[in-house]
């Protein structure tokens, strides 16, 4: 058997050599924090050695991928990944204290945080979109004339993602995120890639207004990528907000950027295209370097998708709908109609 002294618990406990020090915390009711629930994802389960740490087994690699990352001194552990060696005594200071890691400790434990609360690894399509030149645009107009066409803007935007199962889950500006596979994971970045299109096309039908009142047309650039990212929730408790966290959506963000670079509108990632060939049509290809990454990666610039034939899940209309799809134009032609009419009856 092996003790184990925890600080600032003041507790001496004995365990098996087979034990991590995160199953011998937990066994003992020592209320240690583990937020990715002990997979090496994140490092709020970390301890200080203080004494012993011959008893502990190396690094698994796992954990020297995080350490390298994160900087750690070799006293510096994740309580998931340490073995215990051989019998001794070690002791350790547990790194995550305060009141909030407590809490958020014993509801996870008794099951009573959601798991989106703590956080799940999910293989998500993430769309970045940006208006470009927004900025000269703005401020030729009023500032209640902004807000008019950005409401008009990420209206018709967020119909297009929701049409495509996506969610768009932080607005940045005149840019928004979205993401796709949260709930579904079936098809994720086809139906981001379609999401795409559609916005590209909504776009269209939208400047004709904005050019007959300013004169001006927007445009936009869009980038998708398919990979890992945390999902979680962010914020006040009571108002929690979804979001996505990771490298996936640095990467998106970036390729979202290169069009600007390559003259292009809208650009996928490899990884997008790799999930989605067969649904899409792209142009040309390129291999770019983006900031803060290393090496080279290569984009697609996307210039078509075939019609779909999965049905209404991925935009098409069925023919129940087909009435009310086509009479959203008019719909809105009549209520623009009547507010002039009402106008010029008041004049």
């Amino acid at each position: 058997m092996t003790q184990i002294f925890y600080l600032p618990d003041q507790q001496l406990i004995e365990t098996e050599d087979a034990n991590t020090l995160l199953t011998a915390a937990l066994e003992a009711g020592i209320p240690h924090t583990h937020v990715c629930g002990g997979n090496a994802r994140c490092s709020t389960c970390r301890v200080l050695i203080l004494d012993g740490h011959e008893f502990c087994a190396p690094r698994t690699p796992e954990e020297q991928i995080l350490a390298d990352q994160l900087g750690f001194e070799p006293c510096v552990r994740l309580a998931c990944q340490t073995m215990i060696a051989r019998e001794g005594k070690i002791t350790l200071r547990r790194l995550s204290l305060d009141a909030d890691d407590m809490a958020m400790f014993f509801d996870q434990v008794s099951k009573k945080a959601a798991p989106s609360l703590l956080g799940q690894e999910k293989h998500v399509a993430i769309l970045f979109a940006d208006i470009r030149g927004f900025t000269a645009f703005s401020e030729a107009l009023l500032p209640y004339d902004v807000i008019y066409v950005l409401n008009r803007y990420f209206q018709r935007m967020a119909e297009v993602i929701n049409r495509y199962g996506g969610t768009i889950n932080v607005y940045m500006g005149d840019g928004f995120m979205a993401l796709f596979g949260v709930e579904n994971p079936d098809r994720a970045a086809e139906r981001a890639i379609r999401a795409g299109m559609g916005m590209l096309a909504a776009l269209e039908e939208l400047n004709p207004s904005l050019e007959g009142l300013y004169q001006q047309r927007l445009r936009i650039g869009i980038g998708v990528h398919y990979g890992w990212t945390v999902i979680g929730t962010i914020g006040d408790p009571k108002n929690p907000k979804m979001t996505a966290i990771g490298d996936a959506v640095n990467l998106a963000s970036r390729i979202e950027a290169a069009n600007k670079s390559l003259g292009t509108t809208f650009l996928i990632s490899k990884e997008a295209y790799a999930e989605a060939k067969d649904h899409v049509l792209v142009g040309q290809s390129f291999q770019v370097k983006i900031p803060g990454k290393s090496g080279e990666y290569s984009l697609y610039e996307v210039k078509d998708v075939p019609p779909s034939k999965s049905g209404e899940e991925f935009g098409v209309v069925t023919k129940t709908q087909a009435k009310h799809h086509w009479f959203r134009p008019i719909q809105r032609l009549v209520r623009a109609l009547k507010y002039w009419l009402k106008r010029l009856v008041g004049k």
